[in-house]
């Protein structure tokens, strides 16, 4: 019998976590990040948001022994697990949103955004997560101009990262149309890894004109692209998101609450309901308050699909739904179920909260499909390349 074979032992490698990528959610919220990224391999083993109804939400979803309830101006870098392979930052939208008071950074809550970078300075450069991602509304990237953004991306240039942006719709995924911009930063120690191209991106879904301005007008900065494959085509109507309320139920608006309703529509808002009236149903349509010339009017959605959702901060901030079925119209808030399943987390248990505190945390989290495709198609790879 022959010598016997022997297999050598794997080559050492300076990360021992690529096929479980150790993860730090700020601003986990309800924990959406988590609920895209850990089917994926990833591992959160570190959490912080200040709201307490937020933590009770991840908690009746997560094991949340790792969740640090509290305010992020009380974190340092030493209250981070060591060997952090990903840091993602859903940080608060309110200063740089179209519907907010646009103060940009500079704004008590968006500002918050240095809070994480400051968090990630006190580490050394070594023990600072391999890749970063940020998660913001759209008008993140032309707040003050774009000096917010190019902040930003400078900032993460100076603890060691190249950056990519990129936009997604949430409604490639699910019946929501939620556009959020990402930013994507990637620790480079020595030479840029080839996955990383410099230059303009080409033009796509992900990379339209506004982000290929991001990248010419900071072409001084460390940036970088990588290719994505083409988004998928998501739903056209909310006939998979609507549920089953049944018609004595109390949540359909009242014959006298619905009148005022109907009355509150201008001409083109009636004109089309009226279209939908000779349409075969039933059909639905999602509708928001409105203050119009001083007075509050409802505006019923052009497509089929929902509008962005929003926290709940009052009647404006939530999202009703008008049913069209047999000639007759009924009204309703969008219930917590349906915010979970344009949120691609319909089997989130929703325990322990009030309906308006399941929409809020759903109106403020990440869409899971849209966060999970990303980590499939940019954030999984990169790591395990890099």
């Amino acid at each position: 019998m022959g010598p016997s074979t022997q297999v050598a032992p794997p080559r050492p490698t300076a990360y021992t976590t690529l096929d479980r990528p150790r993860m730090a959610e700020f601003f986990a919220g309800i924990g959406l990040v988590r609920a895209a990224l850990e089917p994926l391999g990833a591992e959160v083993v570190w959490a912080n948001d200040i709201e307490p109804a937020k933590q009770r939400a991840y908690a009746a979803n997560h094991d949340a022994a790792h969740f640090h309830l509290g305010d992020v101006r009380n974190v340092s870098g030493a209250d981070l697990p060591v060997g952090l392979d990903l840091a993602t930052s859903s940080f608060p939208c309110v200063d740089l949103s179209l519907a907010g008071n646009r103060r940009g950074l500079a704004g008590t809550h968006s500002g918050m955004f240095y809070e994480f970078a400051r968090v990630l300075g006190e580490l050394e450069t070594g023990a600072r997560p391999r890749m970063v991602m940020l998660e913001n509304v759209h008008g993140f990237a032309t707040s003050h101009g774009g000096a917010d953004l190019r902040q930003a991306l400078h900032q993460l240039n100076a603890l060691g990262y190249s950056c990519d942006v990129i936009a997604v719709d949430a409604r490639y995924f699910v019946a929501q149309s939620r556009p959020r911009l990402f930013v994507i930063g990637v620790r480079i120690d020595g030479a840029q890894p080839t996955a990383l191209r410099t230059g303009t991106p080409p033009l796509s879904a992900v990379r339209p004109e506004l982000i290929q301005q991001v990248h010419r007008r900071n072409a001084d900065l460390r940036l970088h692209h990588r290719e994505l494959p083409p988004l998928p085509v998501g739903p056209i109507d909310l006939a998979a998101v609507v549920q089953d309320v049944p018609t004595d139920d109390a949540r359909w608006w009242e014959p006298a609450r619905s009148a005022t309703f109907l009355a509150s529509l201008s001409p083109v808002q009636s004109e089309r309901l009226r279209v939908l009236l000779e349409q075969p149903g039933p059909l639905w349509r999602t509708a928001y308050r409105r203050t119009r010339g001083g007075s509050a009017v409802w505006e019923i959605r052009r497509d089929a699909i929902a509008g962005c959702l929003r926290t709940t901060g009052g009647g404006s901030s939530k999202q009703a739904l008008v049913e069209i079925a047999d000639g007759r119209v009924r009204v309703r808030w969008m219930t917590p179920l349906e915010y979970a399943r344009l949120m691609g987390a319909a089997d989130y248990r929703l325990t322990g909260s009030t309906d308006n505190q399941a929409r809020f945390g759903f109106g403020d989290a990440v869409v899971v499909d849209v966060v999970r495709w990303i980590g499939e198609n940019y954030l999984l790879p990169t790591l395990r390349a890099h």
